[in-house]
């Protein structure tokens, strides 16, 4: 690996000695490139492996600039500020400017990490950064330690979910540009909240992406389903391998940012004998040996392949977890949700059990939809390296109405997979809204200004769910109805159930935080019971101190359970059916070994604590 810099941000426009801009830009096949400004153009100089540079004292922070490739005028590719949007200027901004006042701030252990994934066009009614700010005390008393904030990369338009960005390192104009994130991370921080990024490493959205005319960029030896795939390992790979270090490294040495989830990884292809995610993590190691801070990496990946997640030095990527979709895909399965696409592979509560003990629940067996023997061991991996749930926004977002759990799931069953999850040994992480019960739902929209891509997203939206006719129209995705229906209704923390729910959450996250057998995330400690008659799961966890018994039923009846030996009474902890969350009865709070019923749809948790 290549020692980079990771002092300052060397690409684009950056503002390193007073008085003076610093310009850099590749584009290895241009004959001339010029820098912009108003009606005035300053020609760069070309330096070795395809870069432009310059440094003058006529561009300052504010400045709206462009730059002139072979005759054609372009944004600038590290753009950190597009003020008019995709197709507009860049606007030369410094980072160095802002006063951090997080000084003391120390990332909290990743397994200390209860998770709040949102999107900031629809968090709040005005959909920006200030929107999240005004919002955090909600999260504090929630039980949030890290709220994870869905990707802010410049995108068309005002609405996005963000996975359509086309520059990489500019902060979305509309939630409050890069000053907007780094003011909501400082007071995140505050309060004591760690913040994750959602970023974008697999492609580039469609619209205002003009990468291709400054560099190789893209390769054709690749596809995603998405876009071109991103050149990490053809021609000209070295340096756009470069722009994605820097980005990461940007985010977390400049706007201070605690971890960075990278979607769907499975879907960057590298053959290189460093694998780009690899080299990644060596430049944050690097970064985090010389700045003393802490900073954590988060994979989305479809392939349980556990490289991954593995050390460096284990000849792993280093990625620090992972989300789980199998977790989520067999607990909707097991909740009732319908067995249809990916969900075919999975059989409810029997899958469910091996996914509390392994992570994975295709760990090394046949897989039916994927016609292949599929996934690896999980053996010797911590619980604090995945990451569980029982929403997130591709689950609700993708479905064709984009219906949370609220719409499609009973109130106790709601209760019940909250519950589920937080008994695991994993990282837990709820969906903006669920912990009320949120009843809007959450679905995809855009905002292209490109009439022919408007077309293509409807056409394609519609194909998709062609089958599904029989449920009515998918959403139209250009629409502004589309965008607004998906905003969270903040009026209802205190009305009826919805407060009951938001109760129910608190009271949850509380005993996840303090019972030491619950926070654990040592998978070796777990025993898991299934009877797949009843639909009833029993947990077993324990540490030094503590043991408890994790009690779930998931059939609509009451179901008797045998509880197991202890060397003492069973106290309880936690009930779900208790009628001060809307239950139908409270079950006795000391048991003993021999038989007891479970009321319908419900998680009941209780304790023995060691002399």
């Amino acid at each position: 690996m290549e020692k980079q810099n990771t002092n300052n941000r060397t690409l684009g426009i950056n503002f390193n000695y007073p008085g003076f801009a610093q310009v850099r830009v590749w584009a290895p096949n241009a004959g001339e490139v010029l820098l912009k400004l108003d009606a005035l153009e300053h020609p760069l100089v070309k330096e070795e492996y395809g870069y432009w540079t310059l440094k003058t004292n006529h561009l300052k922070p504010g400045d709206n600039y462009w730059f002139n490739v072979d005759g054609k005028q372009l944004p600038d590719p590290a753009s950190l500020l597009q003020p008019q949007g995709v197709h507009g200027p860049s606007e030369a901004f410094d980072l160095k400017v802002f006063d951090w006042t997080d000084n003391q701030w120390q990332n909290i252990p990743l397994a200390d990490y209860i998770i709040y994934e949102l999107h900031t066009g629809t968090f709040t009614q005005n959909s920006t950064f200030k929107g999240i700010e005004d919002k955090l005390n909600h999260l504090v008393e929630l039980g949030i330690t890290a709220i994870e904030i869905m990707p802010v990369s410049q995108f068309p338009g005002e609405r996005n979910w963000g996975y359509d960005g086309v520059f990489p390192f500019a902060v979305q104009n509309s939630y409050g540009g890069p000053a907007g994130l780094q003011q909501l991370i400082n007071t995140c921080h505050s309060k004591g909240l760690a913040v994750i990024l959602d970023v974008v490493y697999n492609h580039l959205g469609p619209e205002g992406n003009y990468f291709a005319n400054f560099g190789p960029y893209f390769t054709d030896k690749y596809h995603t389903p998405w876009g071109s795939a991103i050149n990490f390992d053809d021609a000209g790979c070295d340096e756009v391998r470069r722009y994605f270090i820097e980005n990461v490294l940007m985010w977390f040495r400049d706007f201070h940012v605690d971890a960075l989830r990278m979607d769907a990884v499975h879907a960057i292809r590298d053959f290189s004998p460093n694998h780009i995610l690899r080299e990644i993590n060596q430049h944050v190691a690097q970064l985090m040996e010389e700045s003393g801070r802490t900073h954590y990496l988060i994979a989305e990946c479809d392939l349980n392949d556990t490289r991954y997640i593995n050390p460096i030095q284990k000849d792993g990527y280093g990625f620090n977890a992972q989300w789980i979709d199998e977790f989520h895909h067999s607990l909707r399965v097991t909740a009732g949700g319908e067995r249809n696409g990916y969900y075919t592979d999975f059989n409810g509560i029997s899958d469910l059990a091996i996914a509390y003990q392994n992570g994975y629940v295709y760990h090394g067996q046949y897989s039916q939809q994927r016609q292949k023997t599929f996934g690896t061991t999980t053996e010797g991996i911590n619980g604090q390296q995945f990451v569980v749930f029982s929403q997130n926004h591709d689950q609700v977002g993708n479905r064709m109405l984009g219906e949370r759990s609220s719409q499609l799931f009973s109130f106790e069953m709601q209760k019940l997979m909250a519950g589920a999850i937080m008994v695991s040994p994993f990282l837990p992480m709820l969906f903006m809204g669920e912990e009320w019960s949120e009843p809007n739902p959450f679905q995809f929209f855009v905002s292209h200004t490109d009439e022919k891509l408007i077309k293509a997203v409807r056409k394609g939206r519609k194909e998709e769910f062609a089958d599904f006719h029989s449920q009515g129209q998918a959403p139209d995705p250009q629409a502004l109805s589309t965008f607004e229906n998906s905003k969270l209704n903040w009026h209802l923390l205190d009305k009826g159930l919805h407060n009951v729910m938001l109760r129910y959450y608190k009271s949850l996250i509380k005993l996840k935080k303090r019972q030491p057998a619950i926070k654990s995330t040592n998978r070796e400690n777990i025993s898991v019971t299934v009877d797949e008659t009843t639909q009833t799961l029993m947990i077993e966890r324990w540490t030094e101190e503590q043991k408890t018994l994790s009690l779930l039923n998931f059939s609509r009846l009451y179901q008797d359970i045998k509880i197991p030996n202890g060397i003492n009474q069973w106290q309880k902890l936690f009930d779900s059916a208790e009628p001060k969350w809307n239950g139908p009865i409270a079950s006795a709070e000391i048991i003993s070994t021999g038989n007891m019923q479970l009321p319908p749809e419900s998680v009941l948790i209780y304790t023995q604590y060691y002399a």
